[in-house]
This record gives C-alpha cells, structure tokens and sequence, in this order.
C-alpha cells in the first residue's frame, strides 16, 4: 500500500501573495502518509528570486508517462485551468482549492474580472498599484495586515498569521496578462457555487474553513486530497 501511494504524486499551487510554504502542514501530513508531494513556488513567490515581471512557472517538466494530481489554491486555479489545457496527459484530477475556476468558453481572466466587477469582495487594506509607468506590465498586489486577518486567515493560529505576514510578497491578479491571451471570505461562498455552476465539476467537497484551508484546516484537507488521490490518480 506504502508503494501504491508513493505513487501518486501531488503537486499543490499557491495562490497570490504566497508560496509554497504555504502548504507546508499538508505536505508533511501526505508524505507521512507516503505520498509524493511537490509544493513549487511560483515565479515571483515564496523564496523565488525572479522578480514579478518574469511571470509564474507552470507545471514545469515532468517523466514521460507520469500524471499528477494537481491542485491549484485561489488565484493558482488559473495556473491549474492553463496547465491542463497544455499538459492534459500530465494531469491525473484537478483540483481548485477555494479557487478561481475558468470555464472552456471565455477568455481566462472571464472569472476575475466579473469577481472584480462585481465587487465580490473588500480588498481593504490591500496594496494595488502599476509595476511600471507605461502600464504594460500587469498590476501589483500585496495583501495587507487587516485583509489578512478579517478576509483570509480569520480562522488560522496566532502563529500562522505572523508566519504569513513575515512571507507575504508582491503579487498580480494577471487580468491583464489573461485578457491578452478571493466560511471563505476572500472568494465569497456564493460566488464558488457560481463558478462550480458555470462549469460543472466531477466531484465537490466541502471544508468548514478560512480561505487559507491549508493552514487553517491541514487535516482535513490533507484527507480530502489523500481521498481525491486514491480515487483519481492511477
């Protein structure tokens, strides 16, 4: 069984502002389960060198023949929705974690632009500004202190946020770049079962959870994945 399970392999995406460290008490608790974990971070995240403007890895390379269970959080079901439509025979399921979740009709950013528009959301103290003077580089953005602890991590440890906030780094909603080619309180339940609706998933299962569920419920995410795993991937 220890075998089987080292097996599968599980590649957790982060969402803006974070990184792969993110996922750190779900990692621990797969692997000790005996699965493969990789939590990268993306291009400009977590302890990534690469400045914003070079934009986010995706999956990176993989063996011929392996396919994995990914799963992308937040903002990182964008990278999630864009990986399985250039690496499909890479990807065993995938997984939108509290995320934005594109649909196969409209244009990538569809989701975050109408997430935007209709103010789905109080971005409080949250720190937007343009990258460049010319305005051709996508829009920064920094969660702030209040956002953080009321909208996305009301529900995680004392510990957790301060980790959080010593961590958080610069990041984009990539509107831009998309248009050319956040109980949840950050992505509002209403507007999940929305995007759920608009393009219908295999399978939904629900935590009782903050928008950072892998902090705020390791647990039980660790077991929704380690279910998604067994039932999905070969």
């Amino acid at each position: 069984m220890a075998d089987d399970m080292a097996c599968k392999h599980l590649v957790l995406v982060h969402g803006a502002c974070i990184g792969g460290w993110s996922y750190f008490k779900v990692a621990a608790r797969l692997r000790s389960a005996g699965y493969r974990v990789t939590a990268p971070d993306l291009g400009a995240s977590g302890v990534d060198p690469r400045p914003l403007r070079e934009g986010p890895a995706l999956l990176g390379s993989l063996p011929p023949g392996e396919k994995v269970v990914l799963v992308g959080h937040s903002l990182g079901g964008v990278n999630v929705a864009l990986a399985a439509e250039l690496f499909p025979e890479k990807i065993a399921v995938a997984v939108f974690l509290c995320a934005f979740m594109p649909d196969h009709t409209s244009r990538p950013s569809h989701v975050l632009e109408r997430f935007i528009d209709e103010k789905w959301l109080d971005w409080m103290d949250t720190e937007m500004k343009p990258q460049d003077a010319e305005g051709k580089l996508p829009t920064s953005m920094l969660f702030g202190p209040q956002i953080a602890q009321e909208k996305l991590m009301q529900l995680c440890s004392p510990e957790d946020i301060t980790l959080a906030g010593s961590l958080l780094r610069v990041s984009s909603m990539f509107v831009e770049d998309l248009q050319a080619q956040p109980p949840d309180l950050a992505i509002p339940e209403g507007y999940q079962r929305w995007m759920i609706g608009n393009t219908p998933v295999d399978e939904v299962k629900e935590i009782d959870a903050d928008h950072v569920v892998m902090l705020s419920r390791p647990d039980e995410l660790a077991r929704c994945l380690a279910d998604i795993a067994e039932s999905y991937a070969a």
